[in-house]
């Protein structure tokens, strides 16, 4: 592909100039020289737009905000067969980057589709089993991007860092600010050296300090000046561009200086702000790399094979892909589980903290269900392959995964101030330069004070404050159990008006049992026979609820240890209805059996208000046109539900939702945090029940990830509770990882807290360019003290996302 500029491209008029000063695809400004192509109509800001535009039939009318979800090139629609790879990426530093990077990867072949994360400098790439991705880290290396593993990228990162900066930035750095300090800054502020060295006093010490200045800038400072050069080959300027300025600038600026016999010279400053970069840099990756090691973690644990036990009972060793639901696999002690199933045969200590958090190993005997990515600590087990033939370990990874590569609202505007900060810094830099010279400046004052602005204005700060934040939210939710599976939940959660509780498997441990079943029995009609017992009604009501997913429906199915067989069945909102040994039956909620014509007689009426005054749930079940009896089913309420609520409680509304009689909810009703209970909604009005709050404020939706999926995607926040299973769930987006009701609060805390230090970051960088531009523009900084400054931004950011929430 050629680049052309608008100066070489003859497919504009002169006067057609203005329509390129910004991007035709995203609006950004596009320079001087915008990117261009013979084949793509209009100017582009960077490589990535133009790209991104060669695919659109119409690039006028794209919508800039939907492009990268349009255009997205991910992993989503891979086959379920594709093998996962991620690698580490570096030079990554803007949302238009992710999207060329992941649509450069997407045009290998055999690769399938790829996901790239600035947050985390990843990207992931889905690709078939035989192909060789050599050639995506040539490509991209061509663009200025460096690809490597990501289990060991970080730590040579790390150490090429320390590297650089002790030997770099350490000693050379140390050395020219000995000479400064010993011979320069006295006789700068009119006093004499403190060290007399004769007549090596002259060009001998400038010749010193240039050439360790020039080790700590080209060496040292490598990086920056490498990410300088990348933002420009991608057309979209970005904080190393400015730093490498000011750096190069003042480094230019000193050597002229010298060359022409000047003795004020500012390599100091050269020096001072690549140290102050690199220590920054070496942070932010230290943060970083500790921010989304849960995401590293996860990936490394990931199993490729599986030990499968043949139909002979031989083992085979095949990839995880290939397993099937039913097959058994083989785990010895040490081992991962490779996929959840359930222990079929041995017993064995189950270490599940990598998933749940929990650090004592759970024994897990036959019958007991396993999870992807656990380890067999101590005795093997054999494993039936559940029925996903799916990962609970592989499924949270794609729920960090999502999170982490995620762009929040108030990360894409803060990413696009920072790209319109770069160029409007550089014009006002030679405003201010011009200025002063036509103001009668000297030349050498007017160009320190330009440089003065560029050094002070590295939007360092700005870039910084949302990544990290949000990183190291992520990681402490994380440490809590808790996984945060979108971005809205640091930005609504804090500002939550309603939270809205699910009852059954939420307030209550979900584990209904039949506590009851009342048969219901007449002397005197001649249709009561032996049939009407307790066994036959249990057994008839089971054939029908073991058709519904309900955990009600659930109970009483395995209550009923014998069920004839059903034929033609139907579930209901209140119930289920169906054919069982030739007649018609219906079980379900009173309502269900009263709308098929089966009237409830006064015994009947008496034994549901019995059971719902005792907070139970009356299932009634009805055949031959009348009740046969009424299964009543049960669950307890949760220990820590009252202190759960309390602690959410209090500035917000407390709702209750449940399908179940408001006398089973009554015991909640009566808790003082309890603004509101809906009772008897039927699943498919709690999503209508949700819209309807939403005119109170922002509503979260707590659940059990299951049957509430339809209440938890209608609210603005939806906060699953469950086992890791639950993980599936889409519509969830913060997943409780332990089935505890205590980690509902810490997600209002996490949250609370990320957003907190979010806004203090961001208000932080924009004080300080509000405070130190101006400052500078006016010739009231010193460059040395412009260098400080704008590091010392950076760094208090980076401390800042460090710290322990609040």
């Amino acid at each position: 592909m050629s680049e052309s500029t608008a100066a070489t491209d003859d497919r504009r008029a002169p006067d057609d100039r203005s329509a390129t000063d910004e991007c035709t695809l995203c609006g950004l400004p596009t320079g001087d020289a915008p990117v261009t192509d013979d084949d793509v109509a209009g100017g582009y800001c960077c490589r990535g737009c133009l790209e991104i535009a060669r695919t659109l039939d119409d690039v006028e009318a794209a919508d800039a905000d939907e492009v990268r979800s349009e255009r997205k090139t991910g992993t989503e629609n891979a086959p379920e067969d594709a093998d996962h790879t991620y690698l580490a990426v570096d030079g990554m530093h803007c949302a238009t980057c992710e999207t060329f990077i992941e649509s450069t990867a997407a045009d290998a072949d055999g690769v399938y589709g790829a996901d790239a994360s600035y947050a985390t400098d990843m990207l992931r790439v889905a690709h078939d089993a035989d192909t060789d991705l050599e050639d995506v880290r040539r490509v991209l290396d061509r663009y200025g991007y460096g690809v490597g593993d990501p289990d060991d990228t970080d730590d040579e990162r790390t150490d090429t860092q320390l590297v650089r900066f002790l030997i770099g930035g350490g000693v050379f750095g140390m050395m020219v600010m000995m000479w400064y300090v010993l011979f320069l800054y006295p006789s700068y502020l009119g006093f004499a050296p403190l060290v007399d060295l004769g007549g090596f006093d002259g060009l001998y010490l400038f010749g010193n300090v240039w050439l360790m200045s020039s080790i700590v800038l080209f060496y040292t400072g490598y990086p920056i000046l490498r990410g300088a050069v990348v933002s420009l080959r991608a057309g979209q300027p970005n904080m190393d561009l400015l730093v490498s300025l000011a750096a190069v600038s003042s480094y230019c600026y000193s050597a002229v200086a010298v060359l022409v016999g000047g003795t004020h010279v500012y390599f100091d400053v050269t020096v001072t702000i690549v140290i102050v970069v690199t220590i920054g840099n070496y942070y932010e990756d230290r943060i970083k790399q500790r921010a989304t090691s849960g995401l590293s973690e996860l990936t490394s644990a990931h199993v490729d094979d599986a030990t499968r036990i043949t139909e002979d009972d031989d083992h085979e060793t095949v990839p995880v892909e290939d397993l099937v639901p039913g097959d058994r696999v083989l785990v010895r002690p040490g081992e991962r589980v490779p996929v959840d199933g359930t222990v079929i045969d041995g017993s064995a200590a189950i270490d599940e903290s990598l998933i749940t958090g929990e650090s004592i190993p759970k024994t897990r005997r036959p019958g007991d269900p396993v999870l992807g990515g656990t380890i067999a600590s101590d005795n093997p087990i054999v494993v039936e392959v559940g029925t996903d033939a799916t990962s609970t370990l592989d499924r949270l990874v794609e729920r960090l995964w999502q999170i982490q590569s995620s762009r929040s609202g108030i990360q894409r505007l803060a990413d696009k101030l920072a790209t319109l900060f770069v160029p409007t810094v550089l014009v006002l830099a030679v405003v201010t330069t011009g200025y002063h010279l036509v103001t009668g400046s000297t030349v050498a004052t007017a160009l320190l004070t330009g440089l003065t602005v560029l050094i002070v204005s590295c939007p360092c700060a700005l870039g910084l404050a949302t990544p990290l934040a949000v990183a190291s939210g992520i990681r402490e939710a994380a440490d809590r159990g808790i996984v945060v599976a979108s971005d809205a939940v640091f930005e609504s959660v804090p500002d939550a008006d309603v939270v809205v509780f699910d009852k059954t498997g939420t307030l209550t441990d979900g584990a209904m049992t039949v506590r009851d079943v009342v048969v219901n029995g007449d002397a005197d009609d001649a249709d009561n026979t032996d049939a009407d017992d307790t066994d036959s009604v249990l057994a008839r009501a089971g054939a029908l609820e073991r058709f519904s997913a309900h955990p009600i429906a659930a109970a009483i199915a395995d209550a009923a240890e014998e069920t004839p067989d059903a034929e033609d069945v139907e579930t209901h909102d209140r119930g289920v209805t169906g054919v069982v040994d030739g007649e018609q039956v219906v079980v379900g909620h009173p309502s269900l059996v009263e709308s098929r014509g089966v009237a409830l007689t006064s015994s009947d009426k008496a034994t549901i208000a019995d059971a719902r005054d005792a907070g139970s749930v009356p299932v009634v079940v009805a055949w031959g046109g009348r009740v046969r009896g009424v299964v009543v089913v049960g669950d307890t309420p949760r220990p820590e539900w009252e202190t759960a609520v309390a602690a959410i409680g209090g500035d917000r509304d407390v709702v209750i939702l449940t399908g179940d009689d408001e006398r089973a909810v009554s015991r909640f009703h009566a808790d003082p945090n309890v603004s509101e209970v809906f009772a008897g909604v039927p699943p498919q009005a709690k999503r209508e029940t949700i819209e309807r709050l939403k005119s109170r404020g922002t509503v979260a939706m707590v659940g059990d990830g299951s049957n509430d999926a339809l209440a938890l995607a209608a609210a603005d926040i939806g906060i699953a509770l469950g086992s890791g299973t639950d993980l599936a769930g889409d519509a969830a987006d913060a997943v409780l990882v332990r089935n505890d009701l205590d980690a509902v609060p810490e997600v209002f805390a996490v949250a609370r807290g990320t957003n907190r230090r979010l806004r203090r970051n961001l208000a932080w960088a924009f004080l300080y360019n509000a405070v130190a531009v101006p400052l500078a523009a006016f010739g009231l900084l010193n460059p040395l003290f412009a260098a400080v400054a704008m590091g010392t931004s950076s760094l208090i950011v980076v401390a800042n996302s460090a710290r322990s929430l609040d």
